[in-house]
Formats: C-alpha cells, sequence, structure tokens
C-alpha cells in the first residue's frame, strides 16, 4: 500500500518541506535509503546521511536545521523516533491478521476460546482455561489447565504457559518464552543434599506487557510473580518466583531478577545486571549494564552502576582513574623506595 506525504504528515500532525503528493510504500534506514520510501532522523550523529539520502520521505525533529540542500521531502514532527513508532504501528495494524483454529491444535473441551481467534496447529489448550478476543497462538504453544489468557493477545512459536497463570489484555510474548516454571526453591537437608519446595503460586501479566525471546518468569512459591501493567522485558531476562516488577519498567536481554525483589514504577535496567533477592527498588530506578546489585535502593530516580553498584557519578569517576591505577603504582612503590632510603639514613 501507498501513502502520500500529506496523508502521513496529516496523521502525524507534521509539516511538510516538500512535495506533498510523493509517495512511499515501504520504510528504510536514512543511510540505505531507498526511493519510494519513508525514512527518520533522530540521532545527530546520522545527520550526514540526510543530504544524499535517496529516501522520498524523511522524517525529522521541528528544530532540525539543514545546512546545505536536502532532495527528499521532509516532514517535521515533535519527535520523528515516536512519529516512525507511530507509522509502523499503523502499518502493522492493517496487515491481514490470521483466524480460524487448525484441526491439529489439541485442545480441552473444557477450554474457552472467543472470537476471531487463531490457533495455530500443534498447540495444546488445557482443561478449563479461557482465551479471550482476536488471540493468536502459534505453533508449537501450550497453554496448561485453568490459567487465562486475554483479548488480543499474541503468543509466538513455542511459547509454554504453566498451569493457573494469568495473562491480560494486549500482551506479547515472543518465541520461547515460559510463564509459570518453578522457582528455584530448594531446601537444605541434614546430609547436605536438597529438598524441592513445591511451588504452588502462579504467575500474573497485566496488560500491554511485551517479553522478548526465551525468557523466562517463574511462579511463586505462594502468591504471585507480578509483571505489572506496560512492562517490556527484553530477550533472555530471568524474572525469579515472587518477584514483581512495576508499572511501565524495562528490562534489557541477559539481566536476572532473584526471588521477592519489588521493582517500583518506571524502573531502567540495562543489560547483563544481575539483582540478588529481597531487595526494594524504588520509582524511576536506573541500574547500568552489567550492574552487581546486593542492596535496595530506597529513594526514587537514583542511578547506579558497577559490581558491587554505586552511584552512576562516582562509577564513572573510579572508571576514569581505573585507566590511571598502573602509573599510580609505580608512583607508589617509588615513594616507598624513597621512604625506606630515607628511614634508612635517620638511622
Amino acid at each position: 500500500m501507498e501513502f502520500t506525504a500529506q496523508q502521513i504528515a496529516d496523521f502525524l500532525g507534521g509539516e511538510i518541506e516538500g512535495n506533498p503528493s510523493v509517495k512511499v510504500s515501504d520504510f528504510s534506514k536514512i543511510e540505505e535509503g531507498k526511493p519510494g520510501t519513508l525514512s527518520f532522523l533522530s540521532n545527530p550523529k546520522y545527520t550526514q546521511y540526510i543530504y544524499d539520502s535517496q529516501a522520498s520521505i524523511i522524517l525529522v525533529n521541528k528544530t532540525f536545521i539543514a545546512e546545505k540542500e536536502v532532495s527528499a521531502t521532509l516532514i517535521r514532527v515533535n519527535d520523528s523516533y515516536a512519529s516512525l513508532a507511530m507509522l509502523l504501528s499503523l502499518v502493522d495494524q492493517m496487515k491481514p491478521k490470521k483466524t480460524g483454529i487448525s484441526s491439529q491444535a489439541a485442545i480441552s473441551e473444557t477450554a474457552e476460546i472467543a472470537e476471531n481467534a487463531y490457533i495455530a496447529p500443534f498447540v495444546y489448550i488445557g482443561e478449563r482455561v479461557k482465551i479471550g478476543k482476536n488471540v493468536r497462538i502459534y505453533a508449537g504453544c501450550s497453554v496448561d489447565e485453568d490459567s487465562q489468557i486475554g483479548d488480543n493477545v499474541c503468543l509466538y512459536a513455542g511459547v509454554k504457559i504453566y498451569n493457573d497463570c494469568v495473562i491480560g489484555n494486549n500482551c506479547i510474548l515472543h518465541a520461547g518464552v515460559v510463564i509459570g516454571s518453578d522457582g528455584f526453591g530448594f531446601a537444605p537437608t541434614e546430609d547436605g543434599s536438597y529438598k524441592k519446595i513445591p511451588q504452588m503460586g502462579n504467575v500474573v501479566l497485566e496488560d500491554d506487557v511485551e517479553i522478548g525471546a526465551n525468557t523466562t518468569v517463574d511462579r511463586a512459591t505462594l502468591g504471585s510473580t507480578i509483571i505489572r501493567k506496560g512492562v517490556k522485558l527484553d530477550n533472555l531476562v530471568q524474572i525469579a518466583h515472587n518477584v514483581e516488577v512495576g508499572d511501565n519498567t524495562v528490562i534489557a536481554a541477559q539481566t536476572g531478577i532473584s526471588g521477592s525483589t519489588k521493582l517500583g514504577k518506571n524502573c531502567t535496567l540495562g543489560g547483563q545486571v544481575g539483582i540478588a533477592g529481597h531487595l526494594q527498588f524504588a520509582d524511576g530506578t536506573i541500574i547500568g549494564a552489567q550492574a552487581g546489585v546486593g542492596g535496595s535502593i530506597k529513594e526514587p530516580n537514583q542511578k547506579i552502576q558497577g559490581s558491587p553498584a554505586i552511584s552512576m557519578g562516582n562509577f564513572y569517576k573510579s572508571a576514569a582513574a581505573l585507566k590511571n591505577l598502573p602509573e599510580l603504582l609505580k608512583q607508589i612503590y617509588a615513594m616507598q623506595k624513597k621512604i625506606e632510603e630515607l628511614e634508612n639514613k635517620l638511622k
């Protein structure tokens, strides 16, 4: 399908510079722009590409000032990246959605499936499962007994949802996600072995949660592991039993959160963060990549990094000093030698 610059500007509330009738049918990166495509400029370090880009339309911020002529039609918006997201969402919504239930799916007679569902071959739906409207479940998924799935949910291939779990509306779970596997609960015994503690709780995902491929969310020992509304989890994230992740928190890949830790609202965790158990994090906490966190953060909007994690400002100062340590050590050894020489003379 094609859209004119005028149609796009009207949708975004943007201002056109150039030909309002030019048409596009695809998207491209600004450094690889092709005729008939729409691109965008958000990061200033890519500004050089806008002057040579062959893209027909380019979204730019209203503050952008061209240093020389740009051949593309520009659409000025408040936030070009957010506007691109709006366009991509629009195009995605216009794509035809699969419907129908495959005869090769195994579905319990006691399951309840609302209208416009798509259930692919080799899907398993257990007893008393409830599935909402417009749900899409792709090949190889399983939804175990007594679980509930809200409206407009998408489960990509190979998602596993254990028994008694709850998935809210508008959630997206990518391939290989596991919801409700047992938490890591084992009690040591006198002979040095470990006895498994049955994990009797569940997992609750609230509305508008998206979870990346091969991420796991463990069920609670008792009660619920809770992923609050609007949370976004990257690929390969581990959420342990009884963890609570606050509204609109984002967590990057390879992060692990230990049991019973509570994250506040609007937190941001970089990649490969490790968090110990039974901690509390205030709203707006930002944790830099590869941090190892062993203590709670009680003041909101704090920034920490490092292992063990310290304030981000102190971390950067320490990192800057680290490169000078070899030379500082030489100076210290030289000073120690001089002190010893002076002490020997005094004797």
